[in-house]
């Protein structure tokens, strides 16, 4: 119930205070910013600008309830998360900043990643900062499950080869806080003790993807390794029917030509009636608020596809859309994205409002 969900979040304030001082920080060091579970990537994708606030899943209300948040009465809108997170920034002028992976199965830990960055855009000239993403949810993963700490973290092999891993070693003092902390967080780890447990190892694990140059002068470029045929890839947690009605994306590759950017999505089987692909598109522009840049989303289904800024629909004609059976090109003029330094993008398979298959969002500086 939503005054449950409210409680909830306040309970898990409480355990964070207590899992933080085991880690040797006070109460006053730690600021809550109070957005809402399970929400802040819809609002990433749709809550900029004009848009109306988000609606949090769980509490149904649309601002920051917490009197002990950082700004109580904070709209859902991903304006008042950018501007949060810059102002903490810039008061705090951090040299580095450990988050949330943008890899991570977990919506709002993807979000996290990606409203840091774009803060981190915005602040370039005025804070130099190293980033550490660290992986928490990724199918099957870390294995094994369970308590052991004499043992390495060690990073999924399908980011082998995309992410230039760094590893902290822990001394077993160090291990011992680390599970100490955890266990802090007690509300979570009744829930899923063998599970958390898991991240007890002998080292951190921290690794980013780098920003992909994007020029007219290199070719199109794989965003993700390929995935062909692998029926293991399907996730086991899926009903029957959408088991049965699964489209993966097997490749992403992107190109910039002439004034367009190019995106070719090859899937592993064609679009049933029921399941859909959305592709992500957002700019940055240097000399534009990112609030105000456009946020083009692109749903296409088994016939007929759309085209979106957050919720404003445009015309058909913006793009330019050519489908086969499993491939979809679609190109961008590079001003419909307002013209942008970097882009910022992604793609979904899903089956109603279930999720079946997704790429890391990425991020593109043009060059020339």
């Amino acid at each position: 119930m939503p005054k449950a969900a409210q409680r909830m979040g306040l309970i898990r304030h409480d355990e964070a205070i207590q899992a933080a001082r085991e880690l040797g920080l006070l109460q006053e060091q730690l600021i809550f910013l109070g957005y809402p579970d399970f929400c802040t990537l819809e609002i990433w994708n749709s809550h900029w600008g004009d848009c109306l606030p988000a609606k949090g899943m769980l509490t149904e209300i649309r601002e920051v309830p917490y009197k002990n948040a950082f700004r109580p009465g904070a709209p859902y809108k991903a304006d008042e998360i950018l501007k949060d997170l810059k102002t903490i920034i810039k008061e705090f002028n951090p040299t580095k900043i450990f988050l949330s992976h943008p890899a991570d199965h977990n919506g709002d830990h993807r979000a996290l990643y990606l409203f840091t960055r774009i803060a981190l855009l915005d602040l370039k000239e005025k804070v130099q900062v190293e980033l550490y993403p660290y992986l928490i949810h990724f199918k099957r993963w870390p294995d094994p499950k369970g308590y052991k700490p004499q043992e390495r973290l060690n990073p999924p092999g399908f980011f082998a080869n995309q992410i230039s891993w760094q590893i902290y070693n822990l001394t077993p003092e160090e291990v011992n806080c680390n599970c100490r902390a955890i266990k802090g967080h007690s509300s979570q780890y009744k829930s899923s003790p063998k599970y958390l447990l898991s991240f007890i190892r002998s080292n951190e694990l921290f690794g980013d993807f780098p920003v992909v140059p994007l020029g007219r002068r290199r070719n199109s470029i794989p965003l993700q390794l390929s995935r062909k045929k692998d029926p293991e890839k399907i996730p086991e947690e899926l009903l029957d029917e959408e088991q049965a009605s699964f489209v993966g994306i097997e490749d992403t590759y992107i190109s910039l030509e002439k004034n367009n950017v190019v995106f070719i999505i090859d899937l592993s089987r064609p679009l049933g009636k029921n399941v859909g692909v959305s592709l992500f598109v957002f700019g940055y522009n240097e000399t534009k608020a990112f609030a105000e840049t456009p946020k083009i989303h692109v749903k296409f289904g088994a016939f007929e596809h759309k085209i979106f800024d957050q919720d404003r629909q445009l015309p058909m004609d913006m793009l330019n859309v050519n489908r086969k059976p499993k491939e979809i090109n679609i190109q961008i003029p590079l001003e419909v994205l307002g013209n942008p330094h970097y882009i910022l993008t992604s793609v979904r398979t899903y089956m109603g409002s279930v999720p079946l298959d997704w790429t890391s969002w990425r991020i593109l500086e043009l060059i020339e």
